[in-house]
């Protein structure tokens, strides 16, 4: 079981006390800490004991980053940042609290630490990764996960824009030989490329899966039973507690296909 941890000298994951089928083990908090500066990566939900223990490793807040505004990552920020007199970032102006949003290609900066913003929608419109070139790491929130793979849920998410951004990563794990990623939910990786590869990978079967059961659905479907028609066909060997995530991700995929 997963239980967060620290990683390399910067790096120490905070895990949340809200496991469920969708968080896996919880919302894994990240502080990144130069001496006694650190910037905090998705504070998670507002719970007091989690945010007590997210403070205890922190030492002096400089930063609150959000990679995406989905709830059991955001619910917190504001929250804790007027707890530690720190500004809070994302790309989602509803969620800056006393600071500048993020953008792709911003540095964010704490002691030495440097902490560089990449745009890559598709899990949500909003979802940004951050690298840290130091630790050869980027934190993916739930572009990519540990364990399993992401939800792109239609209408926010958007299959197009979540292919690219895979693309993005895979080559900047490429280019800079990247070695871990520390996601939003389950186990550090620690072969980028290899997961981002799997990930790409998965994206296409899973796309190829979609367009033959297409052509086996019956004329007289409805539009509207469509994608759940599409779920029960393609995703049969999956446990039907995730079928309603997995009819997101099809109907993203249909849309995608011209067929949403």
């Amino acid at each position: 079981m997963w239980t967060g941890g620290r990683f390399g000298p910067r790096a120490e994951c905070v895990l949340a006390p809200n496991a469920n089928f969708m968080t896996l083990d919880g919302t894994n908090t990240w502080v990144l800490r130069d001496g006694d500066s650190s910037i905090v990566i998705d504070p998670g939900p507002l719970m007091d004991a989690h945010l007590d223990a997210v403070q205890a490793v922190a030492g002096d807040v400089q930063h609150v980053l959000l990679t995406h505004h989905h709830v059991d990552h955001s619910e917190a920020a504001k929250a804790f940042g007027e707890r530690v007199g720190a500004p809070v970032s994302a790309l989602d102006p509803a969620y800056v609290l006393g600071g500048e949003g993020l953008h792709d290609g911003d540095v964010i900066t704490a002691g030495d630490l440097a902490v560089h913003v990449i745009g890559t929608p598709g899990h949500t419109a909003d979802s940004l990764t951050f690298y840290v070139p130091e630790d050869r790491a980027i934190l993916t929130g739930d572009t990519v996960l540990g364990r399993g793979t992401s939800v792109v849920a239609h209408p926010d998410g958007n299959l197009g824009a979540y292919l690219d951004s895979l693309d993005r990563l895979r080559n900047l794990a490429d280019e800079r030989d990247l070695q871990w990623i520390w996601p939003g939910h389950g186990p550090v990786i620690e072969d980028a490329l290899a997961t981002l590869d799997y990930y790409v990978a998965h994206r296409k079967s899973r796309l190829e899966q979609v367009q033959t059961a297409l052509g086996l659905v019956s004329f007289d479907v409805l539009p509207d039973d469509l994608p759940r028609t599409i779920v029960e066909i393609v995703y049969a060997d999956v446990d039907p507690i995730l079928w309603g995530a997995a009819e997101l991700s099809v109907r993203a995929q249909l849309a995608y296909l011209g067929r949403g």
